[in-house]
């Protein structure tokens, strides 16, 4: 079940209270004085910590008890015991972090009541630890694919900006990953454990939207029946994400450009200030200058998002990405009747390479499902993609190459899945059967390349390219000589 330390001077309620505890199953570490309790927390790592408060029938000794279990990584709940009546004691180790305090004669029923609590407290808690580490895990720079050299400039702009405060606005076109930015810059930062809000300023009418951002006070307007708290003070502490930031009505920009200027939100139907510690980023699909000049936009406004910007570059600015992301889109997926890992043809591939991608990296994971799903064994063909996207590159079927008049990108072979048996054959014979390189293989291949790419721009120099890559010097060695073990 759980680890308990329990700490009281009166051996006889240590024994009954450890019995007790073991029965309901739990792992019990009895202590009758303090320095030995000390030593046994940092030893035993206990979930949850019961100690009586006055150790020694003079000082209230069981506060250092708490001040310690609370500096454990992770902190172990704290219920603290008082059988002197001295609620204001109790009190102030609530203050300190106790979860409960319990006054002497407890009852039985009461005691196993507030242990139950407290346990249940500590899941709950252990929870969302892994939970933001999960998180974190998942919005590391490492998962924003790409290699191309906008791309890098993207990462590094990342990395320099994440752990600060500044106002990011992010430009890009629908579907280029800003929101994907934003919470790598969010759980990459020192406001991490607080929330992450994020809305987009476009899906909500006028009214509605200043009522989410700001929040409403009873009795503010028609349908307001109870009193709401706005974004803002919702994401205090931690960042809101403005997406679609150039819809705003000119009403709403400017109680923006005020929260950004002194750091305080008001209520719809109320004056009262209430300051809030909220970093704002904020996206736009298209260029906030136009709308300055179309007179949409407040200029005082735009300057005060445009700290910092970070400029996305649009797919087809960077097709080189395209394989990579293929096989991070495939990654996971299996044929459901097989269990086998899916594979694409080179002529699939180039398909998706020549497309321009109006919907980008969004539009090229939804086509990558599709194909997926419709395809009739492992290996993706051309047939599988999209009708849309074959009928952009004038694709006709009959031929390995898409039609002639349209230009295809230089895609290397290390880039792609090969046709490797592509030779010359008789009229009439069946052609060649596809030699398709497992997607491991692939993946080590393209790791291989990037690392090749980061050692020969740092020199030759490993802890540079180390850094670079944002790897240790070790993890950097093994992926070198291909020890880094599979998953």
């Amino acid at each position: 079940m759980a680890k308990i330390l329990l700490v009281d001077d009166e051996l006889t309620m240590v024994q009954m209270v450890a019995d007790m505890l073991r029965q309901e199953g739990h792992e019990v570490f009895p202590f009758t004085n303090t320095q030995a309790a000390s030593t046994a927390l940092t030893t035993h790592s206990p979930e949850l910590v019961i100690t009586d408060l006055y150790l020694d029938k003079a000082n209230p000794h069981g506060m250092e008890i708490l001040k310690k279990a609370r500096e454990l990584t992770p902190p172990a709940v704290v219920i603290v015991i008082t059988g002197f009546g001295s609620v204001d004691t109790a009190k102030e180790a609530m203050k300190q972090g106790a979860f409960d305090y319990l006054q002497k004669p407890f009852k039985v029923d009461e005691f196993k009541l507030c242990v139950q609590r407290a346990l249940s407290y500590n899941a709950a808690i252990t929870e969302t630890v892994y939970l933001r580490k999960q998180l974190k895990k998942k919005y590391q720079f490492s998962q924003i694919i790409g290699s191309a050299p906008r791309m890098q400039q993207v990462f590094k702009m990342i990395e320099r900006v994440a752990d600060t405060d500044s106002t990011i606005l992010i430009l890009g076109e629908s579907g280029t990953g800003k929101e994907l930015v934003a919470r790598a810059l969010h759980f990459n930062s020192r406001r991490q454990f607080a929330p992450f809000v994020p809305i987009n300023c476009s899906a909500l009418p006028e009214n509605l939207l200043e009522s989410e951002l700001f929040g409403h006070r009873r009795g503010s307007f028609t349908g307001a029946i109870t009193d709401k708290k706005g974004l803002f003070q919702e994401a205090d502490g931690g960042t809101i994400f403005l997406d679609e930031v150039g819809s705003m009505s000119p009403l709403l920009q400017s109680r923006l450009l005020r929260v950004l200027q002194e750091r305080e939100v008001r209520r719809v139907g109320e004056n009262l200030p209430v300051y809030v510690n909220v970093r704002v980023l904020a996206a736009c699909n298209e260029p906030l200058e136009k709308k300055i000049k179309e007179g949409t936009f407040r200029e005082d406004l735009y300057y005060r998002l445009n700290v910092i910007a970070i400029q996305l570059p649009s797919l087809r600015e960077r097709r080189d990405d395209i394989p990579l992301l293929v096989a991070h889109f495939l990654k996971d997926k299996s044929n459901s009747r097989t269990g086998q890992s899916f594979q694409m043809t080179r002529e699939a591939m180039e398909i998706m390479c020549t497309y321009n991608w109006p919907g980008n990296v969004r539009e090229l994971e939804n086509a990558v499902e599709r194909a997926a799903t419709l395809c009739e064994g492992e290996v993706i063909q051309s047939t599988d993609l999209p009708p849309s996207i074959l009928e952009a590159v004038n694709f006709t079927g009959t031929s390995k190459e898409p039609a002639s008049g349209v230009a295809l990108p230089t895609v290397p072979d290390s880039a792609l899945y090969p046709l490797r048996n592509e030779t010359s054959q008789t009229p009439g014979e069946p052609p060649p059967p596809e030699e398709i390189l497992p997607l491991k293989t692939f993946l080590r291949e393209q790791e291989q390349s990037y690392l090749n790419r980061a050692l020969q721009q740092c020199g030759g120099d490993k802890e540079k390219a180390a850094v670079l890559l944002g790897v240790s010097l070790a993890t950097l060695y093994r992926k070198l000589s291909g020890e880094e073990k599979e998953t």
